[in-house]
């Protein structure tokens, strides 16, 4: 499969302008899918929130695994300076117990009965603009369901001893792992009509026949499982009758049944993405850091050695 690459001009113009805010605030809020906390965790929010805490909300947590869900929790929660709760924005209690983990997080701002100035960030359509309308208990942020709605900076007046500062959703320059432009993709981060969207259902539907294939069988009625992604799609068009002229099976047609039934949650509460996987991505990671930054290392020493060999003309 291609790699996915999606990055438009005011989402640049956005960057500049977060890393020139993130300054004055004393906390940062990201937001993620619960689905895919990893894969929809922003790389940037690391390099640009200079080491203030984080309080990382997995939202549309109804639509996620909870076995799964809690793992990512464990791990997040696991870091310093980071905070990880799960929530949906129709649970006000859980809503509006967010200003209380960011005073815990920045004690110091609450002591002296200052305000705790937050920045709220995340990738587009991860449900961000919801959430501050449910946090400010009224339809301040413009909500909907195709991504980058938020294209502006914008600072909400003090509530509950907040000062909230929403950012457009971001996604980052270039999508390095390739499972991961997919994930985002067929959870709607990323416009249908940027991708190849047969080719995202196609990552989906492969992917829901590995996990949770009873789901299939349950939903579309099938008596045997197909193999392969494609042969879902043609076996999920002829049970619902997506068929051209000749009996041909419209892919297009079920590849948008099964990615509005996987995004909607109708096949059930779903996880993109394991803690375990990540873990050895990780650790792979680092091993390839470690010998590039080693053979740098003795290239430069090699390169100072000639310079001393070499005499001075």
């Amino acid at each position: 499969m291609e790699r996915i690459n999606w990055f438009p001009g005011h989402m640049h113009k956005a960057r500049k302008e977060i890393a020139e805010l993130i300054a004055e605030v004393d906390i940062v809020i990201e937001v993620l899918d619960a689905r895919l906390p990893r894969s929809s965790e922003n790389p940037l929010v690391e390099k640009l929130r200079r080491g203030k805490p984080v309080l990382k909300l997995l939202n549309k947590a109804d639509l996620a695994d909870p076995e799964v869900t809690q793992a990512w929790l464990d791990e997040f929660n696991a870091q310093p300076e980071i905070t990880a709760i799960a929530l949906t924005t129709s649970d006000k209690g859980a809503v509006k117990r967010i200003p209380l983990y960011c005073k815990q997080a920045v004690p110091a701002r609450a002591e002296k009965e200052r305000p705790v100035r937050a920045m709220i960030m995340g990738i587009p359509n991860v449900g961000k603009s919801t959430l501050i309308n449910a946090l400010l208990g009224r339809k301040i942020a413009k909500v909907g369901n195709e991504p980058a709605v938020t294209k502006a900076n914008k600072r909400y007046s003090e509530f509950q001893g907040m000062v909230l500062s929403d950012t457009p959703g971001i996604l980052w320059p270039k999508i390095e792992d390739q499972d991961s432009g997919y994930r985002l993709a067929v959870s709607g981060a990323i416009k249908d009509t940027a991708i190849d969207y047969d080719m995202v259902a196609v990552f989906g539907a492969g992917f829901i026949l590995q996990a949770y294939p009873d789901r299939l069988q349950e939903r579309y009625k099938l008596k045997e499982l197909p193999d392969t992604g494609e042969a879902l799609l043609d076996a999920i068009g002829r049970k619902r009758g997506c068929l051209r002229p000749g009996g041909v099976v419209d892919i297009h047609k079920a590849a948008e049944i099964l990615m509005n039934e996987m995004r909607s949650g109708k096949l059930g509460r779903i996880s993109f993405e394991q803690v375990e996987e990540w873990r050895e991505k990780d650790r792979i990671a680092a091993e390839l850091a470690a010998a590039e930054a080693e053979a740098a290392a003795a290239e430069a020493a090699l390169e100072a050695q000639d310079r001393f060999k070499t005499p001075n003309r």
